[in-house]
């Protein structure tokens, strides 16, 4: 069942409780790996040139995207194996796999990696695609009177500590000039925003793009406001524990590439993937693909990430000013190691 909404000091505490609960569900896998308790040192090593035979990967692919994207580029002879390709996206959920050593590399945005280093966990970013244009969206629990981010004073707001929603949240508070006590801000995963807000547990939640077509063709009398607030990263990210072996390590050099150039041809070629997967499996229809497409992201590979610490930088002390971690220096998240490998798989147009 959904937790129940809580504010200021109390809120704090219950989102510090929830992230303990979090991390035992997980086995505590956590602390009795050695990334997470003996502090593991990243290696410094430099990377293998080739794939020991019989190397093997866990990759996450939420919703088959990512393998579906490879296969239709022709991408998907990999120098390498993927011995599972994980159906799995959220943030949390993929902390506890990385505990649990059922995955070894994930795509997911800048905060889980954050979050991971709040709960004790070391993991790396290997590779950076940056976005410029907003992925996600607010919608209202149907019949609201809500329509600019200034009226979220006073009101229930879905909150995902270690997503990217919750940073986009946070930044558009922000940027609104509202204070954390200003709203109530209600802890859940992603996966349960469209309850909520169908129950009206919430007046406001942030949704993917993907997401608001469908939602508001179930309620029309639901609407979404848009802002111009970006979460600017879209990363690659893997265990310590992982990075640390050098067979893994260079699975994870060769497998950057091919991510890389995947979503280049996802963007270069909209018609084919919006039959091939958000009408043929996520059930939309092809009007509202061809809406979810319009507002998609060029890919961008940056050779140096600089703009990237930054802004992880931002976001890691927009949350400890809210409590929510402890501050700390990001710049320990990235493995530069891995920095240059995407822009260099890709044509000069997506080198940014």
């Amino acid at each position: 069942m959904p937790s129940p909404p809580v504010s200021g000091v109390d809120r704090r505490l219950f989102l510090t409780s929830l992230l303990g609960v979090t991390a035992a569900a997980a086995g505590l896998g956590g602390c009795a790996d050695s990334s997470a308790a003996a502090g593991e040192p990243a290696s410094d090593a430099p990377l293998a040139t080739k794939v020991p035979a019989g190397t093997g990967l866990k990759i996450a692919s939420y919703q088959n995207a990512q393998e579906l994207q490879l296969k239709l580029a022709g991408l998907d002879e990999l120098p390498f194996k993927v011995t599972n390709w994980l159906n799995i996206g959220a943030g949390p959920d993929v902390i506890n796999a990385f505990r649990a050593k059922s995955l070894d590399v994930a795509n997911n945005a800048g905060i889980p990696p954050i979050q991971a280093h709040y709960q004790g966990f070391d993991a790396r970013i290997v590779a950076i695609n940056v976005t410029r244009k907003p992925n996600y969206l607010f919608a209202t629990k149907p019949g609201s009177d809500i329509r600019e981010v200034a009226d979220f004073r006073g009101r229930r707001l879905a909150f995902s500590q270690g997503q990217a929603q919750g940073v986009v949240l946070l930044r558009a508070l922000k940027k609104a000039g509202l204070a954390y006590d200003d709203v109530e801000l209600v802890p859940l995963t992603s996966n349960q925003f469209l309850t909520a807000l169908q129950s009206g547990q919430v007046d406001i939640a942030p949704l993917a793009n993907t997401q608001a077509p469908a939602y508001l063709t179930q309620y029309t009398s639901a609407r979404t406001i848009t802002t111009d607030v970006v979460d600017l990263l879209s990363l690659l990210w893997a265990p310590v524990a992982v990075l640390n072996d050098r067979a893994k390590a260079a699975a994870v050099a060769a497998y950057i590439p091919y991510w890389a150039r995947s979503l280049v041809w996802t963007y270069e070629h909209p018609d084919e993937w919006n039959e091939r997967f958000y009408v043929g499996t996520q059930n939309l229809t092809l009007a509202q693909a061809k809406a979810v497409t319009a507002l998609a992201n060029k890919p961008l590979f940056p050779p140096r990430w600089d703009e990237a610490i930054r802004w992880e930088q931002e976001t890691a002390d927009l949350l400890a000013e809210g409590g929510f971690v402890k501050k700390f220096d990001v710049s320990e998240l990235f493995d530069h190691r891995f920095e240059s490998l995407a822009a260099e798989a890709v044509p000069a147009e997506y080198r940014r």
